[in-house]
């Protein structure tokens, strides 16, 4: 899909953070109550890291822009992305801060967060290297609210990602503050897909529901994609319509699921698939991602998720 005078397909600028992943049927209580977990996994953690790995599996070339410290998380994080062969120029080691963490208590029906933001805030628009705009065709951020030193230069980073001729995507993810600003109109001018989950629209556009979310920003935004969870995603793209259902699997962990459905979205949105395919597409990358700890470990291949779309189409 790269062309031929481009470097990368989709350049990534966002967190960088591990996950600590804890399982069992537990509720932590405090008073020193000591509980027993089912399993515990260290894996690639954070929403950006987690899609470009979900777009380098399906084949894309892939570049991260973003910064860890100078401690075992960041080396763990910066050797995952690069075995998976992605692009990590971008990324700085900043020996002053601590690279972030992610501690996820998983269970069956949910998953708590606990998260240390280290790297994840202290990322800055100056360490923005504008030279891989030039040697990609789009640009994805995610994490936006978790991004307290770069989120006010996201404004001009997308308009001038645009300017050079890239598409872009955002995935805002969750606001810890309950905000739901932070000059996210001004990033969504220059954004061709969004891709929110349903609480996070609703919380976005102010409105009680994902249709009206939907059509409040319907407007605004080229493309947009809302993960429904176990309801599988709904899209627009003007005037069209699509949804795809889940695809059954014997779910593991929903770790990061949302990251994967992100890259399958763009991978289809970049091959100029319809606008049905490609929702298609993301939920079966959705799906497939749930199928072992963490988020990464169970990703789909080009081929894998494509086989899938094509029984589900026949």
């Amino acid at each position: 899909m790269a062309t031929d005078h481009l470097e990368l397909d989709v350049l990534v600028v966002g967190e960088l953070n591990a996950d600590l992943i804890l399982r069992g049927p537990i509720t932590p209580a405090y008073g020193q109550v000591e509980q027993l977990l089912d399993d515990a996994t260290l894996a690639i953690g954070s929403s950006s890291a987690i899609f470009a790995c979900g777009v380098a599996r399906l084949g894309l070339k892939v570049g991260f822009i973003g910064k860890v410290g100078d401690d075992l998380f960041g080396r763990f994080m910066v050797d995952s992305l690069r075995e998976r062969g992605i692009d990590t120029r971008g990324v700085q080691v900043d020996p002053a801060v601590k690279t972030g963490l992610t501690v996820i208590l998983s269970r069956d029906d949910d998953r708590a967060l606990l998260t240390y933001l280290g790297s994840i805030a202290a990322l800055r628009p100056e360490d923005v290297d504008p030279a891989p705009l030039k040697r990609a065709r789009h640009l994805h951020l995610g994490s936006f609210y978790l991004l307290d030193g770069l989120r006010p230069g996201v404004p001009d980073l997308f308009a001038r990602a645009r300017a050079a001729g890239l598409t872009t995507s955002l995935d805002t993810n969750y606001d810890p503050r309950e905000l739901w600003d932070g000059g996210l109109g001004a990033v969504l001018e220059n954004t061709d897909v969004f891709l929110p989950n349903a609480a996070e629209l609703r919380a976005i556009t102010r409105r009680p529901d994902v249709e009206s979310g939907l059509a409040a920003l319907r407007d605004r935004v080229g493309t947009i994609a809302v993960k429904l969870g176990g309801e599988g995603a709904r899209a627009v793209r003007g005037p069209v319509k699509a949804q795809a259902p889940i695809l059954p699997v014997q779910v593991v962990d929903t770790t990061g699921a949302g990251d994967s459905f992100d890259a399958g979205f763009v991978y289809g949105y970049l091959a100029g698939w319809d606008l049905a395919r490609v929702v298609r597409f993301a939920a079966v990358c959705g799906s497939l991602s749930t199928r072992a700890a963490g988020g990464t470990a169970a990703q789909a291949s080009l081929e894998e998720a494509l086989a899938h779309v094509r029984a589900s189409e026949s």
